[in-house]
């Protein structure tokens, strides 16, 4: 049976600049095709606008208010809301406030800094991104 605890869990940056203690992948534990992670965005942070080609993410708010942004999409996101992100869409978390911004990560499959590809200059003036 594979328990972690978020408290014991080591933190390590993602390519996007998020910090994150990954409470379940395979990396430690008997899961193999998804991946469960806390995140945390310090006030006034954001994500490099980022995507993923082959994985999908969901995100979680716990706490804290942020902005999230999905290609052409802006919303404001807060405790209680589950977003959906999918394969191939840019995307970027934006932390306008001075709390942090904490929320769940769950990717399929599992997050791997391969599969993170930053968006050009060029790439972000297409979008909306901050």
């Amino acid at each position: 049976m594979d328990i972690k605890n978020l408290n014991r869990v080591a933190p390590f940056t993602t390519k996007d600049g998020s910090e994150i203690r990954e409470l379940l992948a395979h990396r430690n534990s008997c899961v193999r095709n998804q991946s469960l992670a806390e995140a945390r965005l310090p006030g006034g942070a954001a994500t490099i606008p980022h995507l993923h080609p082959q994985t999908e993410e969901i995100y979680y708010i716990l706490q804290g208010r942020g902005e999230m942004i999905l290609a052409h999409e802006k919303q404001n996101v807060m405790p209680g809301d589950a977003i959906a992100i999918p394969p191939g869409v840019p995307h970027q978390i934006v932390n306008h406030t001075g709390d942090p911004l904490i929320f769940l990560c769950c990717c399929a499959p599992a997050y791997e800094h391969d599969d993170t590809v930053m968006l050009t200059e060029e790439m972000r003036s297409t979008f909306a991104f901050e």
